[in-house]
């Protein structure tokens, strides 16, 4: 199947069904009977075309790009009640776990970026630990003492110290994705930098003899916010890479495209950053016992599979009513 000449001889169509999608997302706008009837028969149309490139290439960009098309047309056709909590519902419980599959390349390489941070700093403060003052800023780095963790009031218990570091991984996460500008170059940066302190901290705590204290206290919390990290990251990488690989469209069309999906990924994480806030402001700084802190840990991963897990298979399943 030529798919470059597919896409030239229907491409009209697609453009013509998203612009009656617009038009009839607005709040003040209605369609004509002539529209109504020619929105039918574009969705129709479409249908058609999309279960032809899942026969050929299920995998392409352009059977991505038309299924999500096809679903938006397939909502607006069928969904009486379009009240904005039910779109805020579908698009947490659903379209963002399937945004995250789709681009799940993309986070995945955001995860390697940071673990290969971490790993240069692990080894580098593990063989010169005064290359902690390298990796971190000035005052940060003189204020890590580990043997103060066994103080309920030390600096690793401290509020203040959570708010610091859920502050900076949130500043971390846009500025991750607001860096997909830079073609990815920010990105990549931003995660490799981020890895880099959690590995040179790990590696501090490692020397004194207080990994499993430190770990108790980062992975709670940190499960969830450093997933919210991985998938802005992926959000920004994406942009960069669709500016080098725009595919059949134009570069600037597919790049705009790219930014406006990059930013609903990264929506898609403030309810992770506000769990995690939750929990590293109440549990993290508790009186716990290490063993119950690492059970929580293992809860919220439980639960962030859970969550991905059902988001795209009622996703799959809607897709398979569509057509």
């Amino acid at each position: 199947m030529n798919i470059s000449r597919f896409i030239r001889e229907h491409k009209s169509q697609w453009t013509e069904l998203e612009q009656l999608l617009i038009q009839l997302s607005k709040r003040k706008s209605s369609l004509q009977a002539s529209q109504v009837n020619r929105f039918t028969e574009l969705y129709k149309v479409a249908s058609a075309h999309l279960a032809t490139l899942q026969t050929h290439m299920p995998m392409d960009e352009t059977t991505l790009y038309l299924n999500h098309l096809v679903s938006q047309a397939h909502n607006a056709m069928y969904k009486e009640n379009n009240k904005s909590s039910k779109q805020m519902k579908e698009f947490f419980l659903h379209y963002f776990p399937s945004l995250i599959r789709a681009r799940s390349l993309f986070v995945g390489f955001a995860l390697f970026l940071f673990l290969l941070g971490g790993l240069l700093g692990f080894l580098s403060v593990w063989n010169d630990p005064l290359n902690l003052s390298m990796i971190m800023p000035g005052a940060m780095a003189d204020s890590i003492d580990p043997s103060k963790t066994a103080d309920p009031r030390g600096d690793l218990h401290s509020p203040l110290v959570s708010t610091a570091i859920m502050t900076n991984n949130i500043r971390v996460a846009v500025l991750a994705f607001i860096s997909g500008v830079t073609l990815g170059i920010g990105t990549i940066y931003l995660m490799i930098s981020n890895g880099l302190i959690v590995g040179a901290l790990a590696a501090v705590f490692m020397q004194s003899g207080k990994s499993y204290v430190f770990w108790a206290y980062i992975l709670p919390h940190g499960i969830i916010e450093l997933t919210a990290i991985f998938i802005a990251g992926g959000a920004g990488l994406y942009m960069g890479y669709r500016f080098f690989v725009p595919g059949p469209f134009p570069r600037k069309l597919r790049f705009l495209e790219s930014a406006k999906e990059s930013a609903q990924l990264l929506i898609g994480t403030i309810p992770l950053f506000i769990i995690a806030g939750i929990i590293e402001g109440y549990i993290t700084p508790s009186t716990m016992s290490l063993e119950v802190k690492y059970l929580i840990a293992g809860m919220t991963l439980l639960l962030l599979a859970l969550y991905y897990g059902y988001g795209i298979s009622h996703r799959s399943k809607q897709k398979q009513l569509t057509l």
